[in-house]
């Protein structure tokens, strides 16, 4: 283990975080739990209609849960995941979401999937994804609300368990800090209108209570969706300021002088 893998564990170690591999079981295991499958459901409607007008080259997906994939019907060509840790089976590539592989300025739509919620270093790891966004690029951001019945019952639960374990970071700071990086806020949308509840019962009315608060348009949802873009600075063009030649009033044209002379 290097020194910057030892500084990781224990910063996740103080925040109550495990390392990258267990959190990626832990998140994926959730995911496939009822209660899960409904947010995953709810977060999928949220972002299709948004992915559908966004075309491009490449298109990243961050986030902690390799087999949940929200980009997988999206236009755009060649879709990227990295797995947090190795893994029998897995065919992504390995890399920190902190530390991503990728040439600055190469992404044309970057989607984080809960990855501000589950990471240490949130200043970090929007730096290094608003690096590889290549200017005028889409970033579209899914994260807990703590102003909704999720955050709510955050405050009661044990935090041991997915997503209970999350940051569950407020929107209004969120785009505080887009803004310090130069990303333009396009629209803000929200998911998770049902009660975070595991009976399934409830869980069968969540797709019904999901359209009831998309069309109220509630702001109490369990998860924001902010859609932003990389602001392209614009370049000035200088141009050189040419002093113009003025003729001389006393000085005749040399063919007016050749005439004057003839007659």
């Amino acid at each position: 283990m290097n020194l910057y893998s030892k500084h990781e564990t224990r910063r996740r170690l103080l925040r109550g975080l495990p390392d990258s591999g267990t959190l990626s079981t832990l998140v994926g295991q959730w995911f496939q739990s009822a209660q899960g499958e409904a947010v995953l459901q709810a977060e999928i409607d949220v972002l299709k209609p948004v992915l559908e007008k966004l075309f491009g080259y490449h298109i990243l997906q961050v986030g902690f849960s390799e087999e949940h994939s929200l980009i997988k019907d999206s236009p755009v060509g060649h879709k990227i995941m990295f797995a947090p840790s190795h893994r029998a089976g897995s065919k992504n590539a390995v890399a920190d979401n902190e530390e991503l592989p990728l040439l600055s300025d190469s992404i044309d739509v970057v989607v984080l999937h809960h990855a501000l919620d589950f990471t240490q270093d949130s200043h970090r790891l929007l730096r290094e994804v608003t690096r590889v966004l290549r200017p005028g690029g889409h970033m579209l951001i899914l994260g807990f609300n703590p102003f909704s019945a999720w955050g709510v019952l955050k405050l009661f639960k044990r935090r041991i368990n997915i997503p209970w374990r999350g940051r569950f970071i407020a929107k209004g700071r969120v785009a505080d800090w887009l803004k310090l990086l130069d990303l333009h806020i396009d629209s803000v949308s929200y998911g998770l209108h049902f009660l975070p509840l595991k009976f399934s019962s409830l869980l069968r009315h969540a797709p019904r209570l999901e359209k009831l608060g998309n069309r109220l348009h509630s702001p109490l949802g369990g998860v924001y969706f902010i859609h932003c873009v990389k602001q392209v600075i614009p370049l000035t063009p200088i141009f050189p300021r040419w002093r113009a030649l003025r003729a001389r009033a006393s000085v005749m044209p040399a063919a007016e002088n050749i005439r004057a002379k003839i007659h």
